[in-house]
C-alpha cells in the first residue's frame, strides 16, 4: 500500500492504556517543532527532574558514583553514572545503558531509579548510564562518539570497575534503543574494543522501542501519528536537530539512524520489544527480521495495545508488568547462559539441559 494514501484505521489501544491516554490527552498535546524544541527541553527537564547521587544509593542498597572518562577526540569527557547493588561480589556483568528523549531531551540519571530497581538488584549488574551530548546542541556523530567512548573506557578498565568484560549488555529505550544499536554496528564496524589484551564485543542488546529510522516512510509511521503520543511533525524535527545538513540525505550511515544498515551479520544477540500501537512498531520488526536473514539472534516482542513509552505512562497495566518480567527473562537467560555457571554445568554433563533458572520477581511499579 502506497503512504500516499490514506493509511489505514489505526489498531486499538490496550484498554488500561488507553484510559491513561484519555486522562492525559498527550495524543493532542503541542507537537516539537523548531520553534518549540527549546520550550519543550526546558519543560522535560522540569518534569523529569535528576535524582541524587545519594537518592539513588537508595538507603544504602546501592553503590552510586558518577565518573568522568575521557570522551572522544576533540570532544569534552563523558560522564557515566555507576552503580551496583551493595555487598554483591564481582567481577559483575554490566548493563551499559542510553536513556531516551529522542537524542534532545533526557538524562543519565532519571532513569536509573526502575533500572536499577528492575535489573541491578534482581540479576546482580552493575550499570553504567551515559550522559551524552544532546541535539541540537550537538550533531551526529557526536551523541553516538560519546557512548563509544565511554564503553571503550568501560572495557578498557573493567578491573578498576569491578566489571566483566566478556559479560556486557548495551540497551536502552526509544533514542537510548536507537543508540544501542547503532554503538553495536560501531563496535562490531571498529573490530571490537581492547580489554585485556583481546577485542571485546557486547553480550546483547536490548532495545525497547528503538528510534531507528530517520525516513519516515513506515506504514506505522503514517497511520499512528498523532494517535501514538509521538507525531511525524515532532519526529522529522528531532531528526533534523541530530543530522543538520544531513537530514534527508540519500547516503546517511546506518551509525546515524541504523534501521539504514545493508549488513547486520555479526552482531551481538539482540532483545527488540515494540508495542502494535506505536510509530516505531514496523522499524523495530524490520530490524529483528534483517537480523533473523543475516543470520543473527534476536527475540522480538509486539506488545498487543501498548503505545510509545507505554510502560512509563502505564506502570501498573498487564501489558507493561509483562513486558518488563519478559524483558527480565531474557536479560536473566542471556547473562546465565554465559556465565561460570554455565561452563561449569556445560564442562560436569556434557550434553545435559542446564534446569531452568528461577523466575524473576514481579516487576515493580516503574
Amino acid at each position: 500500500m502506497s503512504l500516499r494514501r490514506q493509511p489505514p484505521p489505526p489498531p486499538p489501544f490496550d484498554p488500561e492504556i488507553r484510559l491513561v491516554l484519555d486522562g492525559l490527552g498527550l495524543a493532542a498535546g503541542e507537537p516539537i517543532t523548531t520553534g518549540t524544541l527549546r520550550a519543550h527541553q526546558v519543560r522535560d527537564a522540569v518534569g523529569r527532574p535528576r535524582p541524587t547521587v545519594e537518592e539513588l544509593r537508595c538507603g544504602g542498597r546501592f553503590e552510586v558514583e558518577e565518573v568522568r572518562v575521557p570522551g572522544p577526540p576533540g570532544g569534552p569527557e563523558v560522564l557515566l553514572v555507576s552503580a551496583r547493588p551493595v555487598g554483591v561480589a564481582g567481577p559483575l556483568p554490566l548493563l551499559y545503558y542510553m536513556h531516551g528523549g529522542a537524542m534532545v531531551m533526557g538524562n543519565a540519571w532519571s532513569v536509573l531509579p526502575r533500572v536499577l530497581r528492575e535489573w541491578a538488584l534482581p540479576l546482580g549488574l552493575a550499570v553504567l548510564s551515559v550522559e551524552y551530548r544532546l541535539a541540537p546542541g550537538v550533531r551526529y556523530p557526536d551523541p553516538l562518539e560519546d557512548c563509544y567512548a565511554g564503553l571503550v573506557r568501560a572495557l578498557g578498565h573493567a578491573a578498576e570497575l569491578g566489571i566483566d568484560p566478556d559479560r556486557v549488555v548495551i540497551g536502552g529505550k526509544s533514542a537510548g534503543g536507537g543508540l544501542a544499536a547503532a554503538l553495536a554496528l560501531l563496535v562490531r564496524d571498529r573490530g571490537g574494543i581492547a580489554a585485556e589484551g583481546k577485542a571485546r564485543s557486547p553480550l546483547g542488546q536490548l532495545l525497547m522501542s528503538p528510534m531507528l529510522d530517520d525516513r519516515r516512510a513506515t506504514l506505522s509511521a503514517h497511520q499512528m501519528s498523532g494517535i501514538d503520543v509521538w507525531d511525524l511533525v515532532s519526529h522529522a524535527t528531532v531528526w533534523q536537530a541530530v543530522l543538520g545538513d544531513r537530514f534527508d540525505s540519500p547516503d546517511l550511515p546506518p551509525y546515524a539512524a541504523p534501521a539504514r544498515a545493508t549488513d547486520l551479520s555479526g552482531l551481538p544477540p539482540a532483545y527488540v520489544d515494540v508495542g502494535s500501537a506505536e510509530m516505531f512498531r514496523d522499524e523495530g520488526v524490520a530490524y529483528a527480521n534483517a537480523i533473523w536473514q543475516a543470520g543473527g539472534e534476536a527475540e522480538l516482542h509486539v506488545w498487543n495495545g501498548a503505545c510509545h513509552g507505554f510502560d512509563g505512562l502505564a506502570p501498573r497495566a498487564a501489558v507493561t508488568l509483562d513486558a518488563r518480567a519478559a524483558r527480565t527473562r531474557w536479560l536473566q537467560r542471556l547473562l546465565v547462559q554465559s556465565g561460570p555457571e554455565a561452563e561449569s554445568d556445560s564442562a560436569s554433563e556434557p550434553g545435559a539441559e542446564s534446569e531452568p533458572a528461577s523466575e524473576p520477581a514481579s516487576p515493580s511499579r516503574g
